[in-house]
């Protein structure tokens, strides 16, 4: 599927959007450093200023809705530039409960050169916020005194029950004290001609026996004003000697118009009265662009009402409808291209660049197979260059190989090492070689560091599929469960899927990773073995091998691994141990390869009295493999972690029978009764092919001969030629249209 360039820029760039945003939302609610009881500061900081005071002067402003570009860039500069004494925001001051709104309120207030207050309004209630107003500011309804005035806040939200309310305020102004009294109710009580066009009933105070009998107390006790927010304009009525003002314009939703426009209240206190005067905000309309002035400012309101969240919303239904668009209307072709002609990189020798986490001398499957790879290419007259770490064992090489030092060996030999992949030298070394292509044979690490370059140099990436990774949870520092069944196979889905093609030795591999998600292109490609090596062993080598290991006429068993736990070797002293009961055909049981698990291994074998069937060889040099395989009868595999079992093609091609516990590297390789015997890993069954063939001459040459065939069919020079072919494609492809 492809999405068209301008969309795909459009996409990513809505989702850094989205991720920038998701960052401030998680930075004003996890490093800005908290508040609480700000009411109580506030309040203190105003009885102070205005202390034997008969003047002073406040502003009321109403529905700030977390506006930056009205409240915070406009209205506070004109506030502190005015010369009242402190601020009340009469209801509506956040455009929702939400925690990141209460902290970019506050940031906002911080600008003001002055103290302010609070009014409890339905959007501090909105979305649970009345405990954060609560903790943040103070309580819902309070009074508290101040010069010669009173200033009351009540809760007009439905939080706190409207007849507790009244009782309070009753008893409030019985007591009388103050010359003039200011009250706050969130919601308005009155309602007039501008207000019917731009407000339903529920934005006034509710319910109604609560506004009646309100209206009652103000008539009795002649409260001077009554200010409230809630809707979007400006209305100032007098009931008595009471002014009821609604002001809605500090920085949400307005029409500018006659009614609906930006402004703030600024009331002035002295010995004659009270008086207060609207402060609108000019927003430089010329005559003759009055109109379009107009709906500029509703779309600029509009934008910058919880500006934040709107730019959030836009952003994520813009990557939805481009996800919708790309699902819907592009074109989609689940088939390769058929149409590539990958004969031009055929036909000529390419340049490859290989990256893998361990390489000779280290002996292991991935090392051997790279360095078989590596030969066969060369061979064919391409160029290879391969990043690997450093061993201090290591002989002078005659192949180009980067040798990167370790920042760290682990294991019992140290067999394991993290190369140093911060050296520029690295980088350096690979745009000097100027490959066609970069091969990566780990998704970790230094398979990381060449993938990042494939991208630099704009080369395509290709990456074998050597390793379960499930299988080697005993290696990593987290919990074996959560390695095992999610971080291995997320690991190798995100790491696949950013190359341009997946090699596997095995159907069953690629089974697997469509299984897990793996959507790159995959091509199947079993390892190479040097086929014509096991045909050149001669007889007396083999007898002389015997006569070196003590061997009689026994039949003998061999297997190759690594001794460590991923490979099961527990599984098969166990089973030589019921198989010594079960036959009477003398064997031999040889096992090669070294690890870290050898001591315990061995402690296990003399604790069952398994040393005169059970041996265990250690290392062989590669160059003496061939004879050893040669000297068996027949081979036996219990691993379950590999990708493809090549040390079963090398017995094979040296005509061994095999007897293997069945996985996903061994699955297409050994043919049930053709060339050996696969069995699930229960002992009985397994022992009993194993006796089987041990004890049937036979069938057990039969299966030789088979063997023979299958491993002809993986000579090292197919093997190579196959990867090329691989590699032709994936470059033809990366350089279509």
């Amino acid at each position: 599927m492809r999405v068209r360039r301008p969309f795909k820029a459009l996409f990513y760039c809505n989702v850094l959007i989205v991720c920038l945003l998701l960052g401030y939302k998680a930075y004003l609610n996890f490093v800005l450093s908290d508040f609480e009881a700000e009411h109580t500061t506030q309040i203190e900081t105003i009885q102070a200023k205005l202390e034997r005071r008969e003047s002073f002067s406040f502003a009321v402003v109403g529905n700030i809705n977390n506006s930056v570009g009205i409240f915070e860039r406009r209205i506070i500069p004109m506030l502190n530039a005015s010369g009242v004494d402190f601020m009340i925001s009469a209801g509506n001051a956040v455009s929702g409960g939400g925690e990141d709104k209460y902290r970019a309120l506050h940031g906002s207030l911080s600008h003001l050169q002055m103290p302010y207050l609070l009014t409890f309004g339905a959007h501090e209630y909105e979305e649970f916020g009345s405990y954060r107003f609560y903790e943040h500011f103070g309580p819902h309804f309070f009074s508290f005194h101040a010069g010669n005035s009173r200033f009351v806040f009540l809760d007009g939200t439905g939080k706190t029950p409207w007849r507790w309310q009244i009782l309070w305020l009753k008893d409030l102004l019985r007591q009388g004290e103050a010359r003039h009294t200011f009250l706050f109710t969130g919601k308005p009580l009155l309602q007039d001609e501008p207000s019917a066009r731009l407000a339903e009933e529920p934005d006034y105070l509710q319910p109604l026996a609560f506004r009646e009998a309100l209206l009652a107390l103000i008539d009795e006790y002649a409260i001077d004003a009554v200010f409230a927010a809630n809707v979007p304009l400006f209305a100032e009525q007098q009931r008595g000697r009471t002014r009821f003002i609604t002001t809605g314009g500090a920085g949400g939703l307005v029409l500018n118009d006659a009614a609906s426009f930006h402004h703030y209240v600024k009331v002035s206190v002295s010995a004659q009265g009270i008086g207060t005067q609207l402060q609108r905000l000019e927003a430089g309309q010329h005559p003759l662009f009055k109109r379009l002035e107009s709906l500029w400012f509703f779309i600029y309101s509009l934008f910058y009402v919880g500006y934040l969240n709107f730019i959030l919303l836009v952003s994520g239904l813009a990557i939805a409808a481009i996800k919708l668009y790309a699902l819907a209307f592009a074109e989609r072709d689940y088939y390769p291209n058929f149409d590539l002609d990958p004969s031009p990189w055929t036909e000529r020798p390419l340049r490859v660049a290989m990256f893998t986490n361990n390489y000779l001398p280290f002996i292991g499957g991935v090392p051997i197979s790279i360095e078989r790879l590596r030969r066969g290419l060369e061979a064919m007259g391409n160029a290879v260059l391969i990043v690997a770490p450093g061993y201090r064992e290591q002989a002078r090489e005659a192949g180009r190989v980067v040798r990167v030092p370790s920042i760290l060996a682990m294991g019992e030999n140290r067999e394991f090492r993290l190369a140093n992949i911060f050296l520029r030298r690295i980088g350096t070394a690979v745009r000097d070689f100027r490959p066609d292509l970069i091969h990566l044979h780990h998704p970790f690490w230094l398979g990381s560091l060449g993938l990042f370059l494939a991208h630099r140099l704009r080369v395509p990436a290709v990456f074998t599929y050597h390793t379960r990774l499930e299988h080697y949870a005993h290696f990593v520092p987290l919990p074996g469960t959560l390695f095992r069944n999610l971080i291995s196979h997320a690991l190798i889905k995100r790491f696949a899927n950013k190359c341009d093609a997946v090699i596997v030795p095995t159907y069953s591999a690629e089974e697997y990773l469509r299984m897990i998600g793996v959507k790159t292109p995959i091509f199947v490609q079993s390892t190479g073995i040097e086929y014509q090596r096991f045909q050149a062993v001669t007889a007396e080598q083999v007898a002389t091998l015997r006569t070196s290991l003590g061997i009689g006429e026994e039949k003998v068993l061999i297997s190759v691994s690594r001794l460590s736990n991923e490979k099961n070797i527990d599984f098969l002293i166990d089973a030589i141990a019921s198989l010594r009961q079960r036959t009477e055909r003398p064997f031999r049981f040889l096992m090669i390869g070294d690890g870290h698990q050898r001591e315990r291994l061995q402690k296990r074998i003399d604790e069952l009295n398994l040393g005169a069937h059970f041996r265990l060889l250690g290392g062989v040099p590669p160059e003496e493999m061939a004879v050893y395989y040669r000297l068996g009868d027949l081979f036996l595999f219990a691993s379950k972690s590999e990708t493809q079992g090549m040390v079963i093609l090398e017995a094979m091609a040296a005509g061994l029978p095999v007897v293997a516990v069945r996985s996903s590297g061994i699955d297409d390789v050994v043919r049930q009764g053709y060339n050996g015997f696969k069995t699930p890993e229960k002992l009985a069954l397994w022992c009993e092919r194993v006796a089987l063939l041990l004890e049937d001459d036979e069938l057990r040459g039969e299966m030789s001969s088979h063997a023979l065939i299958v491993a002809r069919e993986h000579s090292i020079e197919q093997f190579a030629e196959g990867i090329k072919e691989i590699y032709a494609t994936v470059i033809a492809a990366s350089r279509a249209p």
